[in-house]
Order: structure tokens, then C-alpha cells, then sequence
């Protein structure tokens, strides 16, 4: 991941008005991760898996404040569960940003089902997402993203295209 997408990610949080970010590190937003944890103005919370992240931003949300969470689109696999009982169930959003594994492009054949499987799952959640594929686009995306949650009271996705964390 390019530093101008990192500095996109982070200034797009930031002008949301997140305090809180969760992640589960993957190999895709390596780059994003340090600079999220020297960040002064974020406090970063690393999870063990993605519903601990999903759940933990639920709570961030209950208590007045902003949080993301960061996640290789693997992860969305993981956290349905907890992403079905707060967003479905009980109006809690939870604003995710994932790396898109599986995208054109990807070279390993594990990543291919990651790809296959976000948008499905996605739209079974009744998630809107934006699969981005300009730097340029991002903190733009993750603002609305968060426009959108915080009047629905329901989950929204920013997907950083594979051109963008490749």
C-alpha cells in the first residue's frame, strides 16, 4: 500500500470523526497499521479475530463515539455473526475497511474465494459498500460511509481495490 493511500485511509478517519480503530493485521495493509498506531488522535485496538473487532466498534459506537473497523475482506467471513446481531438486530453500526483480497489481478489461490464471497455476503448483511479504486477516492468514501451508517444505523464497507494495497 502506497503512502498516499495510507495518509487517504487516516485523513478520511480522521475527518469522520474516529477515535477508535480495530484491526486484525493482514499482509495487504501493512503499510496502514503503523501509521495507525503512532497516530495520536486514534487510539488502535489489535483483535484476535474480526467479530472481536465487530463487537468492540459496536461498544465504541454505544458509548457516543467513532470507530472502523480495518480488515483483509477475508474477515468478513468471520464476523457475519456478530455483524448480523448489531447491524440486522439491533441497529448498531459497525463501518468496516477491508483490502480486497481476491481481486483481479490477485496471484495466490487461496485469496480467489475472499474475492468471490465479499459482495454476497455483503449484500446478504444489506451492507452497501464501495469497492474503491482511486487513492483519490478514499477519504471521500470512508466520510460517506459513515454519513450513511450514522443516519441508517446499519453497517456500510469501504473496499480498497487490489490496485490500491497491491
Amino acid at each position: 500500500m502506497k503512502q498516499e493511500a495510507v495518509d487517504a485511509v487516516i485523513t478520511g478517519l480522521k475527518q469522520a470523526g474516529v477515535e477508535v480503530v480495530c484491526y486484525l493485521p493482514d499482509s495487504l495493509l501493512k503499510e496502514l497499521y503503523p501509521a495507525l498506531d503512532a497516530d495520536p488522535d486514534i487510539r488502535t485496538v489489535q483483535v484476535t479475530n474480526e467479530g472481536e473487532g465487530a463487537a468492540i466498534c459496536g461498544g465504541v459506537f454505544l458509548s457516543g463515539r467513532r470507530a472502523a473497523l480495518i480488515m483483509e475482506n477475508s474477515g468478513l467471513r468471520a464476523s457475519v455473526e456478530h455483524l448480523a446481531r448489531l447491524g440486522l438486530g439491533a441497529g448498531i453500526p459497525v463501518i468496516m475497511i477491508m483490502s480486497h483480497r481476491g481481486d483481479l489481478g490477485e496471484n495466490n489461490w487461496w485469496a480467489i474465494p475472499h474475492g468471490i464471497t465479499m459482495e454476497p455476503i455483503l449484500d446478504a448483511l444489506r451492507t452497501p459498500y464501495r469497492i474503491v479504486k482511486q487513492t483519490q477516492e478514499i477519504t471521500q468514501a470512508i466520510e460517506d460511509s459513515y454519513t450513511w451508517s450514522y443516519s441508517a444505523y446499519h453497517h456500510s464497507a469501504v473496499v480498497l481495490s487490489g490496485g490500491i494495497v497491491r
